[in-house]
């Protein structure tokens, strides 16, 4: 008989990892604003978890690109950059544009059911005015469409960018009258996959990307929405840092 003293639970999930989890919703919900420094000791009351398991935290989510550390004064939920902004965007641009021209020359009828549900499952996303479900529903989106396109390398780089494509786009998703113009791009998607018109598909998807794009440009200039909040956020990090929004991850079964 074999030994299982050994094995892994693969479905547990470590201290670490939700934590990494709470953290990065959390700067995504904008509970820390971009600039606002993050203080270990704060962060662990809030969290439940040890200074260890935040030092941890704190050092993936430099690697994911959601914190900086700012010399002198250590970590800090980092502020997107204009130029890397519209580095995420053309490539977004390019490869889902190859993504939605491939899929109306080539998608079986299954996929594009598939395609289909996930669009439902965004719009019901949309409906229920939750941003962290909209994000959510719209990586399923584009996973299905890739893998109908057949363009699987395309989505391992657009994957390894998702943290920040997500911290832009909980940013559009929260832009006054986003709701409707994107769900409209997204039916312009659809209908030209539906209808077998490749190049008609990859115009859609550009233009849907294009505009999330203006509208992040516009946020993050210095006297914009997003660029306020980022001003707004150093004189009032400290009063925030008392307020405990997030169940402590502690609360949860490892």
């Amino acid at each position: 008989m074999a030994d299982d003293t050994l094995r892994i639970d693969r479905s547990a999930k470590t201290l670490r990892t939700l934590a990494l989890e709470r953290m990065r919703e959390a700067i995504m919900d904008f509970h820390f604003q971009p600039g606002e420094r993050l203080v270990e000791r704060p962060l662990c009351d809030q969290l439940g978890v040890s200074r260890s398991v935040v030092r941890e935290v704190l050092r993936q989510l430099e690697t994911e690109g959601l914190v900086q550390m700012i010399p002198g004064h250590g970590p800090a939920v980092a502020k997107p950059d204009l130029g890397r902004t519209d580095e995420i965007y053309e490539l977004r641009a390019l490869l889902e544009g190859i993504a939605a021209k491939a899929c109306a020359a080539s998608a079986t009828d299954d996929q594009i059911a598939l395609l289909d549900a996930a669009l439902a499952k965004l719009l019901e996303a949309w409906a229920s005015g939750v941003p962290a479900e909209v994000m959510r529903a719209t990586t399923k989106f584009y996973e299905a469409l890739f893998e109908s396109a057949d363009k699987r390398v395309a989505w391992e780089i657009v994957s390894g960018l998702n943290v920040r494509i997500n911290q832009l786009r909980s940013m559009t998703i929260a832009s006054a009258n986003r709701r409707e113009p994107a769900i409209a791009e997204m039916h312009e998607i659809m209908d030209a996959i539906r209808s077998r018109k490749p190049e008609a598909a990859e115009a859609a998807a550009r233009r849907h990307v294009e505009s999330a794009w203006n509208i992040a440009r516009t946020a993050l200039q210095p006297d914009g929405e997003f660029g306020s909040a980022a001003e707004k956020a150093v004189g009032s990090a400290a009063s925030r840092a008392k307020e405990v929004r997030y169940r402590p991850v502690g609360s949860f079964s490892k």
